[in-house]
């Protein structure tokens, strides 16, 4: 098999007369119009103020990217050549030659052209010509005006087969893009080569309680060619060699197959007291390595004689790593209803994550290296699931290995999201392409949790009008693909692997999508229906897989984008880098609700983010409390990240700074949790465990009033008790009454009470602590500047040392010059604690934590002068 890798140097130009008239530029592939015009410096950086829209309008003309490759000789003389793209990014002509080979209109798919016909010894040209992806948008909403998304859309999004948030989202900017996005090359081979490979696990009990498994390797097989009067498998007496290896490398099991009258064959290998793949915090993340190759003259007894391999011809090979478990989600009914829980190795979790969108809307400018800060990120937060949003795209390679690698369990949507759709011939066509091309690409990896048909469709049609708005035929529509078409295809493709209808959904047939007693569920009355954060205490989910409250990116990022006088929210460069309708009015709704009037710009934005996290925290504690019996068995947050700079639902903005959501989504997703539910003068204070095994434990607390002292805080009541809290599971230790104490209004406003869970056996889990006010902050005395702050130096880290005089609510470390990643931030602290926070010399960082180039030879002295620290007291 020839490769002719067609990566690299590319030429473009616009067909319209009016943009870079007579200029042909240089482009890059993979890539795109807007990385390559960025690349040249020919338009203005998108994401700077207003500048979205000048870089939106390129997407209403045509564009040509071109350029020649050299085929020899020995490429033509190949049974098959073909020209392969593996992302065109949308409407694309193909020509080689001047001859035409194909149009194509879907950029999730991996297209494959026979070119034979096309292709001649020498120099060739590849042409492929771009049309508007605007243009037909707008052409075919004209026609028939379909609605769908969420807010900003360009009207006809979901008529053409392209990542939804490029034409605009509530968190994303109108930047519909194209290009050849992902690798192109030419293929030349003859005989045969793989055309597929499924991997079957089978798990059964092994000795000394292990786990043996079978791994079954199914592989199809493609012929160039029939050979005369016999099966092409028999002319070239041909078969399938495996090779598993162990994680630590050692331990090759082999198994091979004569390819006997047939495109297809199975081989298996059996693994003895398998080493167990685990999400996050649940156990290890071992991975084995397989090889799958077609070979000539394969002994089926798998003889490894060197000379008996060194004569054998290899004509394609597929390299795989791949995790030992099974995954499914259990769904049981119960007294509540049916349960919703992923369940891996038997064992069902509590999953903890949030959503994953587009990290960058300039889609190939993302990188490995950016995605893997990501995803560390967020296992550092300990996340263990992540949710791949059905209105982007299917992520790269990388996304799944790093997944593997770091142990996120997936839900993955497929690429349909808050859009009707008309189910022609074409657009069946490309769904079944797209899906069968990605799932097949995707379905190895061990991380991957569940399949689900599209995002907020079947309750569309529920609950925004769709039923009303739009024929009878259309509604048929979406029952044929996506409880007809879209279930088959995935029962052919990867039986293993639990297929859901939609999310949020009760199990399909437009039978209350969104309700609490069955499948999964999004809550936005918090948030877009304005309800205070402890209306999370009255829903009982099964599973919730979006929810979610804005905030402002930090200064640091706001300033990426703005002018001085750009930096208030109702400015239009401020209100252009919002794009949830009325969403800083909204920010603001939550601040007042909950703090004093911020006294600054920098206070406000440090505002928005705490009211963020604190909402959030009522949510996934409250599930968290109620996972006993599997009755809620997940809180995925909306969302993980940003594609630009913007006011959004997300943890970690787009230069990977941690907001304070991620930081408290570090203590809510802690495998052992101290929480409180707190009503009025009670409160209840739980501990959950969401580990393997039991966990022992002094849960203590203190009732505290800074009034009552001059120096430190006068404890008006104090308690602990030891406990022991079963795995997975969830124990209320205490039911506290302090209405006797709490009776006067001054005594509200000055008491609080702080909590802690200190394991017995150290190591066993962290330290898991809290705190409680019983009137809003913004009723609550606080002490202003009750906070210090002493720097030391490590080999490998600093430490930071916080002294609170008085209570300190969402105590902030933050740095002047560089980017950090702190242990612990945002936290709070009662009168005459210290808490010791340490940052990795490896995590300062000279730009950003997204960029990643970290900051070297920075002294003690340096890092203490750059240190500033903020509480709620100095907000306003």
């Amino acid at each position: 098999m020839k490769h002719i890798d067609l990566g690299g140097p590319w030429s473009f130009r616009c067909l319209d007369s009016g943009v870079f008239p007579g200029e042909t530029l240089a482009g890059t592939v993979p890539g795109s119009l807007y990385a390559d015009l960025l690349k040249l410096g020919r338009i203005p950086d998108p994401f700077w103020r207003e500048n979205e829209r000048e870089a939106a309008r390129l997407s209403d003309f045509d564009w040509e990217y071109s350029r020649s490759f050299w085929c020899e000789r020995t490429v033509l003389s190949h049974e098959r050549i073909e020209l392969v793209f593996e992302g065109l990014d949308t409407i694309a002509e193909i020509s080689c030659n001047g001859h035409p080979i194909a149009k194509t209109s879907d950029m999730h798919r991996i297209f494959v052209f026979d070119i034979a016909d096309a292709v001649h010894e020498g120099e060739n040209v590849l042409t492929v010509v771009f049309r508007s992806p605007t243009r037909y948008m707008l052409a075919e909403y004209a026609r028939a005006p379909l609605v769908g998304g969420a807010g900003g859309q360009f009207r006809g999004f979901n008529y053409l087969r392209k990542s939804h948030s490029m034409s605009g989202w509530d968190w994303g900017p109108v930047l519909p893009d194209l290009g050849i996005w992902r690798p192109a090359f030419i293929r030349a081979w003859s005989g045969a080569r793989i055309d597929d490979v499924y991997i079957i696990q089978d798990h059964r009990p092994g000795a000394c309680g292990g786990t043996d498994v079978s791994v079954s390797i199914r592989v199809r097989i493609e012929f160039a060619r029939t050979a005369a009067g016999c099966c092409q498998s028999d002319a070239l007496k041909a078969g399938i060699s495996c090779r598993l290896t162990k994680p630590d490398g050692t331990g090759i099991e082999t198994a091979s197959e004569f390819l006997s009258g047939s495109s297809e064959t199975v081989a298996t290998l059996e693994v003895a007291h398998a080493a167990l793949w685990w999400p996050n915090n649940l156990g290890a993340q071992p991975l084995y390595s397989l090889s799958v190759s077609l070979s000539t003259d394969v002994d089926p007894a798998g003889n490894s004689d060197p000379a008996a391999l060194a004569a054998r011809a290899v004509l394609d090979e597929r390299l795989f790593r791949i995790g030992l478990r099974t995954m499914t989600v259990a769904a049981v009914d119960d007294e509540w209803g049916q349960s919703f829980a992923l369940t891996v190795n038997g064992c069902s979790f509590f999953a903890m994550g949030a959503d994953y969108v587009p990290e960058d809307s300039i889609l190939t400018r993302n990188s490995r290296r950016r995605t893997e800060r990501l995803i560390k990120s967020a296992v550092l937060a300990n996340h263990n699931c992540i949710r791949v949003w059905g209105g982007a795209n299917y992520p790269d390679d990388s996304f799944y290995d790093l997944c593997d690698e770091y142990g996120l369990v997936i839900w993955h949507d497929h690429m349909m999201a808050c859009g009707v759709y008309e189910l022609t011939d074409e657009f069946r066509e490309n769904i079944v392409s797209e899906i069968t091309d990605n799932v097949q690409r995707i379905r190895h990896h061990a991380s991957l949790g569940l399949w689900c048909g599209n995002n907020e469709q079947e309750e569309a049609w529920c609950s925004w009008g769709w039923t009303e708005q739009f024929s009878p035929r259309l509604k048929a529509d979406y029952i044929k693909l996506y409880e007809e078409i879209l279930p088959a295809l995935m029962k052919k493709l990867d039986p293993a692997t639990f297929f859901w209808l939609s999310s949020p959904s009760s199990g399909g047939s437009f039978d209350k999508p969104n309700a609490e007693g069955r499948g999964d569920m999004h809550n936005w009355t918090i948030w877009h229906g304005l309800k205070p954060f402890a209306a999370y205490r009255s829903c009982y989910s099964r599973f919730m897989s979006e929810f979610g409250i804005e905030s402002f990116p930090s200064m640091r990022t706001i300033e990426t984008f703005t002018e001085p006088d750009d930096r208030n929210i109702f400015s239009p460069v401020m209100e252009n880098h919002q794009k949830c309708e009325s969403g800083n009015a909204k920010i603001l709704y939550y601040i007042s609700e909950t703090y004093r009037y911020p006294k600054d710009f920098p206070s406000l934005v440090y505002a928005s983010q705490l009211v963020q996290a604190e909402g959030l925290r009522y949510g996934v504690e409250h599930w968290r409390r109620n996972r006993n019996g599997n009755r809620c068995m997940g809180a995925v947050y909306w969302q993980l990240n940003d594609c630009w700079p913007v006011a959004s639902w997300a943890s970690i903005d787009w230069y990977g700074r941690w907001k304070a959501l991620q930081y408290a989504s570090k203590r809510f997703f802690a495998p052992v949790l101290a929480s409180a539910r707190e009503e009025g003068a009670r409160v209840d204070l739980h501990v959950s465990n969401e580990t393997a095994s039991a966990v022992e434990g002094i849960l203590i607390w203190r009732l505290c009033d800074d009034s009552r002292s001059i120096h430190g805080a006068a404890i008006l009541e104090t308690g602990k008790r030891s406990v022991a809290v079963p795995a997975f599971s969830d124990m209320q230790v205490f039911a506290l009454d302090f209405t006797a104490i709490l009776s006067g209004v001054d005594a509200s406003r000055n008491a609080y009470l702080m909590y802690e869970f200190i394991p017995v056996q150290s190591g066993a889990c962290t330290q898991s602590r809290g705190s409680v006010l019983f009137v809003k902050p913004k009723h609550f005395n606080f002490r202003r500047h009750a906070v210090t702050v002493e720097a030391q130096e490590k080999a490998d880290r600093f430490e930071v040392t916080v002294r609170a005089a008085a209570y300190a609510r969402f105590i902030e470390l933050e740095t002047t010059g560089f980017d950090a990643i702190f242990s612990d931030n945002f936290f709070d602290l009662g009168a005459g604690d210290s808490l010791v926070v340490s940052v990795r010399k490896d995590e300062l960082y000279a730009d950003s934590p997204a960029q990643g180039n970290p900051l070297s030879g920075i002294t003690l002295k340096q890092f203490a002068r750059a240190l500033s620290v903020r509480s709620v007291a100095e907000s306003w």
